[in-house]
C-alpha cells in the first residue's frame, strides 16, 4: 500500500490522503482549507490527481475541514461511492449545504468588487445543486462493520469520540498490510460522547496532532471556570458571546447549561441559540441519541433548556443587536470567520462589560485566533473595532484529544507501527513527537505535503 499526504500536512484543516493498493485508489477525507488569506485560492486549485481515477472515498467525519471539498471532487468527475457513518452522512447533508451557501455568497461578494474594476468574474467552488449530486454518492455504514470500498480491500469505521458519527478508519488488504487513519480523535473524558475505541494492529498509523503539544484542563476545572465567568459577567450585566461550531461544540455547550443550570445561575440569563445550522444539528443528535453517552441527562431533547430562545430567522438574529445585557448568545461560526457571530461581535466586542468565550480550536489567520492572541483592534467587514471585551479561552471543552489522549491511543496499537503525524501545526507535532519518544515510541515521522509513505 502507498499513502500520499495531500492535505493537513503540518497544518490543521484540509484533511486529504490518497491510498493506493491493488491498482485501486481510495481517498481518506477530502476537506476544505480554513483560515488564512489564501484558503480560497488553495481550495479552488485543481486536485493533484484526476478525480475520475478515484475509486472510492472513505470519510472520517462531517467537519468541513474533512468533508468540505467532496462536492468539488464530484463536480470534477469523481463517480464512486463516499463511505461514511450514517450520522456523518446526515450531518454532511446540512453542513455541505451550508458550505455551498457560503461559497455562493462569497463569490457574489467578490464579483461585486470585480465588476467595478472590470475584472473577470469568479465561480463558487460549488453550489447547492452540486451538493445534492454529491449526497447521492454517500453510502452509509455502521461502526465496526467491515465493508469493501474496492475489491480486495477491507475497511471498517470505529468510534473516534470526536463528534457525532466521527470515526477512525481501519484499512487492510488481502496481502496483510494494514493502516489506521485516526480522523480526529476525541478526549477520553468528553462529557457527551463515549471515548475513542482502542486502535488495532497495523503497519502505519496516520494520527491527528491538533493538540499534540498540550494538555486540556480537567472537566471539573473547566466547569468551575465557566461558572466563575458567568458570575463575573452577571455582576456587570454584559452580554456573553460564545462562537461555537454548529456540530459538536454547540451541543456540548447546551448539555453543560442543562447540567449546571442551578449552579451557574442560568435562570438570570436569556440564552439564545442563533444558528440555523446548529439547530438542525441538534435535531440530528436527537435522532442518533444512541451514539451519545448513556449515563448523562439530556432532557427531552438538546434544545429543551427552559430559558433557551431559538433564533432561526435573520430578523430574530438582528433583534439581538438591541440587547445590551443579560444575554448569552451561542452562534456560529466557531472561528468567527463568518455566520451570525460576526454581527454580534461587531455590536458587542467594543463593550468593556462583554465577555467572549472561545470554546474551540482557532486556526491561524482567523478572527478567533486574533482574539485569542490578544488583538486590541480587529477588522470586521472593513470596520475597525476596538476590543474592549474580556476574551476567555476555555481549553477544556475541546473535542480533540490532547497529548496524553493521543499517546494513550497510539500505545493501544499492538506491535510497533510507524506513526505519521498529520492535522497539526509544526509546534504541536514537534511536541507530540518528543513526548512519544519519551514514551518509547520512536518510529514517528511528520510528513510534508505530497510526501509518499509506502507500507
Amino acid at each position: 500500500m502507498k499513502v500520499t499526504i495531500l492535505g493537513a500536512a503540518q497544518e490543521v484543516t484540509g484533511s486529504c490522503h490518497l491510498l493506493e493498493t491493488r491498482g485501486k485508489r481510495i481517498l481518506l477525507d477530502c476537506g476544505l482549507y480554513q483560515g488564512g488569506a489564501d484558503s480560497h485560492e488553495r481550495n479552488a486549485q485543481s486536485f493533484s490527481f484526476d478525480p475520475k481515477t478515484i475509486d472510492a472515498v472513505v470519510l472520517s467525519h462531517a467537519h468541513i475541514d474533512h468533508s468540505g471539498r467532496l462536492p468539488h471532487l464530484v463536480k470534477r468527475g469523481f463517480s464512486g461511492k463516499i463511505f461514511a457513518h450514517r450520522a456523518t452522512r446526515d450531518l454532511c447533508r446540512i453542513m455541505l449545504r451550508d458550505s455551498a451557501f457560503l461559497q455562493e455568497r462569497g463569490a457574489a461578494w467578490e464579483n461585486r468588487k470585480r465588476q467595478r474594476k472590470h475584472l473577470k468574474l469568479i465561480q463558487p467552488l460549488y453550489n447547492q445543486k452540486d451538493v445534492q449530486i454529491c449526497m447521492r454518492k454517500f453510502k452509509a455504514v455502521d461502526f465496526d462493520d467491515w465493508f469493501e470500498p474496492v475489491k480486495g480491500v477491507r475497511v471498517r469505521l470505529r468510534s473516534a469520540g470526536h463528534i457525532l458519527g466521527a470515526s477512525f478508519v481501519e484499512v487492510s488488504e488481502e496481502a496483510g498490510s494494514a493502516i489506521i487513519f485516526s480522523g480526529d480523535l476525541g478526549s477520553y473524558t468528553a462529557p457527551l460522547l463515549e471515548p475513542p475505541k482502542a486502535s488495532g494492529a497495523c503497519d502505519l498509523m496516520l494520527v491527528e496532532s491538533t493538540y499534540g503539544n498540550r494538555l486540556h484542563r480537567s472537566m471539573s476545572e473547566t466547569w468551575k471556570e465557566i461558572g466563575e465567568i458567568l458570575s463575573n459577567a452577571d455582576a456587570n450585566r454584559g452580554n456573553i458571546l460564545i462562537p461555537a461550531f454548529a456540530v459538536g461544540r454547540t451541543q456540548q455547550i447546551l448539555h453543560a447549561f442543562h447540567s449546571h443550570f442551578e449552579e451557574w445561575g442560568l435562570n438570570r440569563w436569556k440564552v439564545f441559540l442563533d444558528s440555523p445550522l446548529a439547530i438542525e444539528a441538534c435535531e440530528i443528535h436527537d435522532r442518533h441519541r444512541s451514539l451519545l453517552r448513556q449515563d448523562i441527562d439530556l432532557g427531552p431533547n438538546l434544545t429543551s433548556l427552559k430559558n433557551l430562545h431559538i433564533s432561526k430567522t435573520a430578523k430574530q438574529s438582528m433583534a439581538l443587536n438591541n440587547v445590551k445585557s443579560g444575554a448569552i448568545i451561542v452562534a456560529g461560526s466557531g472561528m468567527c470567520e463568518g455566520g451570525r457571530i460576526r454581527h454580534h461581535l461587531k455590536h458587542n466586542l467594543w463593550r468593556d462589560n462583554c465577555h467572549v468565550l472561545i470554546v474551540g480550536y482557532q486556526a491561524g489567520g482567523t478572527l478567533g485566533r486574533r482574539l485569542v492572541e490578544g488583538a486590541k483592534r480587529v477588522s470586521i467587514w472593513g470596520e475597525a473595532i476596538q476590543v474592549g471585551a474580556k476574551i476567555h479561552t476555555i481549553g477544556g471543552l475541546s473535542a480533540h484529544a490532547d497529548q496524553n489522549d493521543l499517546i494513550r491511543w497510539i500505545q493501544d496499537a499492538p506491535g510497533n507501527p510507524q506513526v505519521a503525524l498529520v492535522h497539526g501545526e509544526p509546534e504541536s507535532q514537534e511536541g507530540l513527537q518528543a513526548a512519544l519518544g519519551d514514551a518509547g515510541i520512536s518510529n514517528v515521522i511528520r510528513p510534508t505535503l505530497g510526501e509518499v509513505i509506502t507500507v
